[in-house]
């Protein structure tokens, strides 16, 4: 048996030296980071100000850029800190809040377009019944259960990792995550990955079969319907479709890569992939929504015409 130690930090393994590139890479990962925060926080103000945006699907948007920023902040202080480090150690401490964070974010995000994709489904599919089936206290009722439930859940994880006693301190990734952690454990770690494979499960097909099932109901009123119900349909769904196949490109690698040996992958192209679910659907979504919905774009250009004037 290996010997136990009590860990008071993590060795980051996933970097490389980079020389005085360090800074180049620096300003572009904050460069990224600031274009986020302020994409997400300008769609939620817009949103907030124009009381032709409080709507439903609106305000499921909002809660979804909130959580966008949620992760940023999770993932991206911490990962400018060991850009310009040169000992890339994270506190225990610090890496178990990261991984609530990473965690929770994904969970979240993935919930929230869940609901998004039955609120999409009760306004083309009952169209006259909306109003009465999805009132602003339903709304409400399911943002709250959802930030409110997740954040339980990993809460009442985090022993099941923090507890373990370790046998190592080495984690080859840029950010912290449970199964690293845990695959450092000492002794049989049979329950933590039983427990963490049916949170995974439960996280990822609960959402999906409800996903699956609007879908298909929209489609099916789309086919039979009429053009007027196909255009809201496509000009509604088109977004929350490209975010959820974005976010489960990500989510689905990271998955991959904390589960299976992915040592063949080159090292910058499992760093990309890796931090692709916590950097792009941040970005992706502002952009997509601001865009794409014209309501959203109208209230952005006229805040940022007031600001400049």
């Amino acid at each position: 048996m290996r010997n136990s130690t009590q860990v008071s930090f993590f060795t980051l393994g996933a970097y490389f030296d980079t020389g005085l590139f360090k800074y180049l890479y620096f300003m572009i990962v904050m460069s990224l980071y600031i274009f986020i925060v302020f994409a997400n926080v300008l769609l939620v103000v817009a949103i907030y100000v124009n009381r032709s945006l409080h709507e439903p699907m609106y305000i499921f948007l909002c809660s979804l850029f909130i959580n966008g920023l949620y992760g940023s902040t999770g993932m991206f202080p911490l990962l400018l800190v060991q850009i310009l480090s040169d000992f890339h150690v994270i506190p225990a401490s610090f890496c178990f809040l990261q991984i609530f964070f990473v965690y929770s974010y994904g969970s979240i995000e993935f919930l929230s377009l869940a609901i998004m994709s039955y609120d999409r489904y009760l306004a083309i599919c009952y169209p006259l019944q909306y109003n009465t089936r999805m009132t602003y206290k339903k709304v409400a009722i399911l943002i709250a259960l959802t930030w409110s439930f997740v954040f339980l859940v990993n809460f009442l994880t985090l022993p099941l990792f923090v507890l373990l006693q370790l046998c190592g301190n080495f984690i080859n990734k840029v950010y912290c995550d449970n199964h690293s952690v845990v695959k450092l454990a000492c002794h049989d770690t049979t329950v933590n990955n039983i427990y963490g494979l049916t949170i995974s499960a439960f996280s990822v097909f609960g959402p999906l079969i409800l996903i699956f099932y609007t879908y298909i109901k929209i489609f099916k009123v789309c086919f039979s319907g009429s053009k007027q119900t196909r255009q809201k349909a496509v000009s509604t769904c088109t977004p929350h479709i490209a975010s959820l196949l974005n976010f489960s490109f990500g989510a689905s690698f990271e998955i991959l890569q904390s589960r299976f040996n992915m040592d063949s992958v080159p090292n910058m192209l499992r760093i990309f992939l890796s931090l692709y679910f916590l950097t792009c659907p941040p970005l992706f979504n502002p952009l997509m929504y601001g865009l794409k919905l014209s309501k959203i774009r109208v209230t952005c250009k006229s805040l940022i015409a007031n600001v400049s004037y």
